[in-house]
């Protein structure tokens, strides 16, 4: 039988539960980027219909995720969440099972719509936790975005080259059916909604708007950053989106409250979330791939994938370490000073990387600095958005900070790879030193001006009365 509202599970029970599916979407983030060459060699796929794998999730992801956390605000986010990790299983599946690159890029999508996990997660906690315990509550939950896809990158060439590429989506879908079982059976449904409708016409231009960005910057690396086709998808892509917050503006219930968004605590979270994604997300791809390279480039290790994704493991063991440390730091120092700290350890682990990696453990140092900021810092954001808007808002506006984290990363991404094209080698066909070096400094530079920005975040001291009770700072 169903829990109900009278006999209420232990919010400890609910973190676990939430976790799980947590952690099992996250993982599916990252798990399959290094196994793409051995996707293409398996299905005989061309290069630029491979990296539809990555792109057709993303772009889902983004489009799904604040219009499924509008929807848990009106309709219950139990509900909502159940049926998200549904499709989330049923898009496992189908990635499973396939054989084709076509059928894989299905499943990716439908995998990729069920972004909505994380804003939903962060509503329940805000609604069921006692107020003490939220930051700390939403802090490991935050941390779980980072350490999963950690773990995918660590765990991928293990999976790879043991078993195939198809155990990609069978592991983590165990971990999807008893999440869904487990919040059916235990989640309660919350008392706080928002009863209204989506504004279909606004959901249309902000998926519409999105797509068109994440698509020209997912693509600007093989078309060129400058070129026709890049600078002409960013452009609709913001006209697009230009006429989206017209739309949401003159409409009576609004996909995301355009007042909502003007909160001087969610405007700059969400600029900081961006430049916080940057590093996160590119350090996936540019530290496995330096320790790849050989050592006959004069600077790399020759490490195998699986050795490369070891790289990574102290970065997630830091994350996991940090996160449920973040109510007391939250409590202790503020989540704008945390954000602030974070975003300069996972600076100073860049500019570490950039200036020295000719050994192993410098490597290490450098990846577990990046942890702790990344750690610290995707707390603060979740924590300082919840803190910026009424309950009631919960799904929608930390649904669109994790839209921002997420173009945040593949704009990281994808100008890292325009570095590292921009410095190969003729006699060897690989990226120079200087390239990384470049790619480095780059995910430095857009954390030290987070760090700036998050300076402009209203502090702890202003919204600390209505931090999670209610209704946002006014004035903001």
């Amino acid at each position: 039988m169903k829990t109900t509202v009278a006999t209420r599970s232990s919010p400890q029970l609910t973190l676990a539960v939430l976790s799980l599916g947590a952690i099992a979407y996250s993982l599916l983030q990252s798990l399959v980027a290094p196994a793409l060459p051995d996707i293409q060699e398996a299905t005989g796929a061309s290069a630029s219909a491979v990296s539809w794998i990555l792109t057709s999730y993303l772009l889902a992801a983004s489009v799904a995720t604040p219009i499924l956390g509008r929807l848990g605000d009106i309709h219950g986010k139990e509900r909502v969440l159940f049926w998200v990790l549904v499709s989330l299983a049923v898009g496992t599946v189908i990635s499973a099972v396939a054989s084709s690159v076509e059928l894989l890029i299905v499943g990716r999508v439908v995998q990729g719509a069920a972004g909505g996990i994380f804003p939903l997660a962060f509503a329940i906690l805000r609604d069921e936790f006692p107020r003490e315990k939220v930051a700390g509550a939403i802090g490991l939950m935050s941390s779980l975005l980072g350490i999963g896809g950690g773990l995918g990158v660590v765990l991928a060439g293990v999976i790879v080259d043991n078993l195939s590429y198809h155990f990609l989506f069978w592991i983590p879908l165990v971990a999807i059916v008893i999440s869904a079982a487990l919040t059916w059976r235990y989640i309660p449904e919350s008392p706080v909604t928002a009863p209204g409708s989506i504004n279909w016409r606004g959901a249309a231009l902000l998926s519409l708007g999105l797509m068109l960005v994440l698509f020209g910057v997912s693509h600007a690396s093989d078309w060129g950053w400058g070129s026709g086709k890049t600078l002409g998808m960013l452009a609709a892509g913001l006209v697009v989106l230009g006429l989206w917050i017209r739309s949401e503006t003159a409409a009576d219930e609004p996909l995301v409250d355009m007042r909502m968004m003007r909160i001087r605590g969610v405007w700059t979270t969400n600029v900081v979330a961006l430049l916080v994604g940057v590093g996160l997300y590119t350090s996936f791809i540019l530290i496995p791939q330096f320790v790849q390279e050989p050592e006959s480039t004069g600077y790399g290790f020759g490490s195998s994938v699986t050795a490369a994704g070891l790289f990574l493991l102290p970065s997630t063991l830091t994350m996991l370490a940090v996160g449920p440390a973040a109510g007391w730091v939250e409590r202790r120092f503020g989540a704008r000073a945390s954000l602030v700290a974070g975003s300069i350890f996972a600076a100073v682990a860049y500019l570490i990387l950039a200036l020295l990696h000719t050994h192993h453990w410098q490597i290490y140092l450098a990846s577990a600095l990046l942890g702790i900021g990344i750690g610290l810092s995707f707390a603060a954001l979740a924590n300082l958005i919840v803190a910026a808007v009424r309950q009631d808002q919960t799904g929608v506006a930390t649904g669109m900070n994790t839209v921002m984290r997420t173009i945040g990363g593949a704009v990281g991404a994808q100008v890292a790879g325009t570095l590292l094209a921009g410095g190969i080698v003729a006699a060897t066909g690989l990226p120079s030193e200087g390239a990384f070096t470049a790619g480095f400094l780059m995910c430095a530079a857009a954390l030290i001006v987070g760090a700036g920005v998050a300076l402009a975040i209203p502090t702890r001291s202003r919204a600390a009365a209505t931090a999670l009770a209610g209704a946002p700072v006014a004035g903001d």
